[in-house]
């Protein structure tokens, strides 16, 4: 009988430490106040393209925190990637679009260009990238 109240005990009290547990990492994420930044897709490839092709793809960003959030600088690793964002705070809640336009003029093989995106996020920086594979003409002509 003593070990199956020892036993008990200490069911009951590893029970207790795991709600504790959790418990107190919610309130954790509860104290994290502020804008965040969250990107669904963290990544888009576009295949196979010409050389001297524009591509563009729109990323879509969302204000997952509880407070404005403000974009402050879009970089990305070369001037052939462009980046358009919005320049006016987005609302907690709301979506708003990241356009990425790559020009492949004088690029060739494969191409992975990283954005990165600072702001006021409590998660700042966040980044998405674009991947592609930029062919040549005479690459195309002998398939």
């Amino acid at each position: 009988m003593n070990l199956m109240k020892t036993k008990y005990l200490l069911l009951i009290a590893n029970l207790f430490f795991v709600v504790s547990t959790i418990l107190a990492q919610d309130e954790a994420e509860e104290a994290l106040t502020g804008p965040k930044i969250y990107f669904a897709e963290k990544s888009y490839d576009f295949g196979d393209i010409s050389q001297g092709d524009k591509v563009e793809h729109v990323f879509e960003l969302e204000n997952t925190g509880n407070e404005p959030l403000i974009l402050t600088d879009v970089r990305t690793t070369c001037g052939c990637t462009a980046p358009e964002w919005p320049r006016t705070p987005i609302p907690p809640g709301q979506k708003e679009s990241l356009k990425v336009v790559f020009n492949s003029t004088g690029k060739i093989g494969v191409q992975n260009k990283v954005i990165t995106v600072m702001s006021n996020a409590v998660n700042s920086p966040a980044r998405v990238k674009i991947v592609t594979n930029v062919l040549t003409s005479d690459f195309e002509g002998n398939q």
